[in-house]
């Protein structure tokens, strides 16, 4: 099945979602790299990318000659989205997608994310604004509302669609539930039903049978997976090839898996250099010995570590646990 945004296909149209401190361009080119429609990258803030606030430019940088890939903005000001939606798209970035779901504190306190759903005029001069700044594709993702009195999401995503967006993403909580209970996928399709655009389902969406039960629940024409992809970017390649016929991935095992989580580890370090990428790696590495079921002492001595060397020689006893226990 592809998805059409604009001139942009999208074949499957399983989608990587943005994840703060999670969705940088080494997790998204190891994504890609197995297969998935579309890759966003983390939420990067519309005026500290303008003002080029360090850090900010990196979490935005996408490789120009990649096709599907996306750049995340937020913010609270029409001026600032639109100046950063312009300089994203001269630095190659093929799709730009506007944050309205954002739950975290931080954010919606600065009246972006989320907290748009509360003032959804305000919200609509902002979608304008950047569509109206880029000639590439603009689309949406937001949650079902603010809360259980505030479930205005098809309004939202109809007035949305009146000016210029060419898809939305809805996860199925409001805001107010943040990550807690389980996404409401049925919500979902008061949505689908509001528009004519592509509508994406996203939250709690971990493995083939989720996305199967999300895509017959909301009706909606495509999946975005978020967590349950941390320490397995093989998910989407494997949610593509069970739903839609794609090729099926060569999901690593053994020396193979060892290769891949050191070379996406040296990734991270070349990517941040290596102070502030020992500290992201971190999370990442802890994922890939969740799945491998690392013994405790092995994975504090991985993550403890600060000599690179010594992460990489680790990683061989640390991953391959489960071919041990198949042997």
């Amino acid at each position: 099945m592809t998805l059409l945004l604009a001139d942009k296909a999208l074949n499957p149209p399983v989608l990587l979602a943005p994840m703060a401190g999670i969705t940088d361009r080494p997790f998204r080119d190891l994504v890609m790299r197995f297969g998935a429609g579309m890759v966003v990258s983390e939420m990067v803030a519309s005026q500290e990318m303008v003002q080029a606030k360090p850090g900010v430019r990196e979490r935005a940088e996408l490789s120009a000659d990649v096709e599907n890939t996306a750049v995340q903005l937020a913010g609270r000001e029409a001026h600032w989205m639109a100046e950063a939606a312009r300089q994203v798209a001269d630095r190659g970035a093929r799709v730009i997608d506007i944050n309205m779901g954002c739950p975290a504190k931080k954010v919606t306190n600065g009246y972006s994310g989320s907290a748009l759903l509360k003032t959804p005029d305000h919200a609509l001069t902002l979608i304008e604004a950047v569509v109206e700044a880029v000639d590439v594709p603009v689309t949406l993702k937001t949650r079902l509302g603010w809360d259980d009195s505030l479930l205005n999401a098809p309004d939202v995503a109809r007035r949305a669609q009146d000016a210029g967006i060419c898809m939305v993403t809805i996860h199925g909580r409001t805001r107010c539930q943040f990550y807690k209970g389980s996404a409401d996928w049925q919500a979902i399709r008061a949505v689908k039903e509001a528009v004519s655009i592509p509508v994406i389902a996203n939250g709690d969406i971990v493995d083939t049978d989720a996305a199967r039960v999300a895509l017959a629940q909301s009706g909606a024409d495509g999946v975005m997976v978020g967590r349950g992809a941390q320490g397995k970017p093989w998910l989407l390649a494997q949610i593509c090839h069970d739903l839609y016929g794609a090729a099926a991935p060569d999901i690593p095992r053994g020396d193979d898996l060892i290769e891949m989580v050191r070379a996406h580890y040296q990734a991270i370090l070349g990517f941040y250099g290596t102070d502030l990428g020992l500290r992201v790696a971190r999370k990442h590495l802890s994922w890939y010995m969740d799945e491998a079921g690392t013994p405790v002492a092995l994975r504090r001595a991985v993550l403890t570590t600060r000599d690179t060397d010594e992460v990489m020689r680790l990683l061989g006893d640390a991953l391959n646990i489960d071919a041990e226990a198949a042997a």
